[in-house]
């Protein structure tokens, strides 16, 4: 005998406004203040473990809970952000230009003549033949990861790719693979696999890595990538947020570091991080940029980039190419505090850029309880990662040096993690009571 399902029991399955007709459930009534990876930790105290208040000038030391810190938590790289010229030219074109210049966006309405000068020495800069200008990066990368692929093609990429890397492959419609982190052997098998399945869709090949990868802070391996083009047919795609402006002999990111810069087809960066403003590009052949102004769904449908930020962020690349003791200051500090956190038997892991992450054993509540302490009773702000950004167990504190920063600020959080963490060995965390 065939079951039956009744109204009534329906209705218990799924809600009921009455004893009569079924309804779905509310969508509201699924969303909890604790749902999903992150917002499980909203129990902690709000804004100061997340959603932090930073005040004051960007700079090495800025304003926490009333107090002043050493900071480590923003991506102001190359000290720009508070850089006298480039608060001066900010303030100059707010004043002439207003935020709503040019209104639209840029295929209608919204072109100037500084952003296609914008885009033309961010070309020469990452020696490429053309740019597109992004109004963020997130959405930037998404976008043209989206407007660069459709289903009969594959895409390989690595399994620490930032969000909007993820988020953009997710648009994808056809086939992806995903190898394992800075492991060219695993990503050979998945280009392998990769080609075979080509053949019959008649598709190609796009792979995608970093630059620098922003939370462990190692180099993506651009240089044995690009040898393996010389055995399977792909296109590259280099995120390289974290490289511009900080590595290579002029600035020019990762690819120029590893020899490889001709090599890469599609070079992304943002601007938010050495340029310390907003905005991203990506730069490849011109038939490619070209292909992207008609087809990245994110610019075509959205105003352009506001004149004020398009003229700063001239002004900063000027700065990036004509003032090199930035980046020189940076790596100076870079050196002095990774080597100092190292000779105190701090765990780096494989970092080879400016991205300082330091490796511990503790649990969450251990973390919120270490960050309190360093914040408070040494004046340190920098950010702590937990799971499942990194595996249960396991704590990550993350500094970012900048050219502000000053010996006497590395001092003072050298002295400052030598005694979190001996606390941390010896389970001082455990018994102490702070408020989370």
């Amino acid at each position: 005998m065939k079951a039956v399902v009744s109204t009534f029991k329906l209705g218990v399955l799924i809600g009921t406004r009455d004893k009569k007709t079924p309804f779905s459930m509310d969508l509201f009534d699924k969303l909890r203040p604790d749902s999903g990876p992150l917002a499980q930790y909203a129990f902690l105290k709000d804004s100061y473990f997340m959603f932090p208040k930073l005040e004051g000038d960007l700079g090495s030391r800025m304003m926490f809970g009333g107090k002043e810190r050493i900071m480590w938590s923003i991506n102001n790289y190359l000290g720009l952000g508070n850089h006298p010229e480039v608060r001066k030219i900010d303030g100059e074109s707010a004043a002439r230009w207003g935020l709503a210049a040019p209104m639209g966006a840029r295929m209608m309405s919204g072109n100037s003549d500084l952003h296609e000068q914008l885009e033309k020495e961010l070309s020469d800069f990452v020696m490429k033949e053309d740019t597109i200008l992004f109004n963020f990066g997130y959405q930037g990368i998404c976008s043209a990861i989206d407007a660069l692929t459709d289903r009969r093609d594959v895409i390989v990429y690595d399994a620490e790719s930032h969000a909007c890397i993820v988020d953009g492959v997710r648009l994808h419609q056809g086939k992806r693979f995903v190898f394992k982190h800075n492991d060219i052997e695993n990503c050979e098998r998945m280009l392998q696999r990769a080609s075979e399945l080509v053949v019959q869709t008649g598709g190609a090949i796009l792979l995608i890595s970093e630059g620098v990868f922003g939370m462990g802070g190692d180099q993506g391996k651009l240089k044995e990538i690009v040898e393996l083009k010389k055995k399977y047919n792909f296109r590259l795609l280099v995120d390289d947020a974290h490289g511009f402006g900080t590595l290579g002999a002029t600035g020019a990111g990762a690819g120029e570091e590893q020899g490889v810069q001709d090599e890469i087809d599609l070079y992304f960066s943002t601007f938010a991080k050495s340029m310390a403003s907003v905005g991203a590009f990506m730069s490849s052949k011109k038939h490619v940029v070209q292909h992207l102004r008609y087809s990245i769904r994110s610019q075509i449908f959205a105003k352009s980039l506001a004149l004020p930020v398009v003229e700063g962020n001239l002004k900063r690349l000027e700065l990036l190419r004509s003032q090199p003791e930035h980046k020189e200051k940076l790596w100076k500090n870079v050196r002095m505090l990774q080597s100092g956190l190292r000779e105190r038997g701090f765990d780096l892991g494989e970092t080879n850029s400016c991205v300082t992450p330091v490796y511990l054993k503790g649990s969450v509540v251990e973390a919120a309880k270490l960050i309190y302490d360093i914040r408070e009773n040494f004046n340190v702000f920098c950010s702590a990662v937990v799971y499942p950004v990194i595996p249960k167990g396991q704590l990550l504190l993350r500094l970012i040096p900048t050219a502000s920063h000053t010996e006497k600020d590395i001092e003072e959080t050298l002295e400052a993690f030598t005694t979190v963490g001996k606390r941390l060995s010896e389970g001082y965390y455990d018994t102490q009571e702070v408020p989370v």
